[in-house]
């Protein structure tokens, strides 16, 4: 969009610069036609008058193109470096952008990887125990309490009750939720039956994952 208007600009200036040349010779050929017929004493100051005006116009009008010529190359030197810089310019916009485009995907990359390794580690299963008594004089409420003072890092003991299972004899049914990775069932198991004073038999009735 910048270049026809410098282009038109570049061609005002060399017409301005041309008017004066072509005013004196103009004027010269009209001088010489005007005194073509008088005396031959004016003819010498005629033809030394005309060449030191067209001389004079010449060289203003040279020094007028220099003077152009000057002012458009400093506009292209302007204009060269104009592209240079938005070329730059440009190049360094998508420098940022690429830059920022990576680190988002790592960023993403990175939080996937975080979340995946996270549900690993918190995946849990729902385990329901039976813990039998000894016999039907088994204080019932101390054999749970010893139960539920069992603490484990990723355990957590969930709803219980008593079930008959004959001769007056009941057992303990006990949810307990454990996370994979830090709870071994069959080291809970060995920790409930450690209080033997109460606990006869520990069994898993079901395991779920969650």
């Amino acid at each position: 969009g910048g270049i026809r208007p410098k282009r038109e600009w570049k061609m005002a200036a060399l017409r301005a610069s041309l008017l004066p040349v072509l005013a004196l010779l103009v004027f010269a050929l009209a001088t010489s036609a005007a005194f073509s017929l008088s005396s031959d004493v004016a003819a010498p100051r005629l033809r030394n008058v005309v060449p030191s005006r067209c001389s004079v116009a010449m060289r203003s009008a040279a020094f007028s193109l220099r003077l152009r010529g000057g002012e458009e190359d400093e506009a292209k030197d302007v204009e060269a470096k104009e592209d240079e810089d938005d070329l730059f310019g440009d190049d360094a916009v998508e420098d940022v952008a690429a830059a920022e485009a990576r680190k988002a995907k790592a960023a993403e990359a990175q939080e996937k990887a975080a979340g995946k390794k996270k549900e690993e580690k918190t995946a849990k299963t729902n385990v329901i125990l039976d813990v039998k008594a000894w016999g039907d004089e088994t204080d019932m409420a101390a054999l749970e309490a010893s139960v539920r003072k069992i603490e484990m890092d990723g355990l957590l003991w969930g709803a219980s009750g008593l079930e008959e299972v004959g001769y007056g004899i009941k057992k303990l049914r006990i949810t307990v939720v454990v996370e994979d990775d830090k709870v071994s069932i069959d080291e809970l198991e060995e920790k409930i039956k450690e209080d033997e004073e109460h606990v006869q038999s520990v069994d898993v009735v079901t395991m779920s994952k969650i």
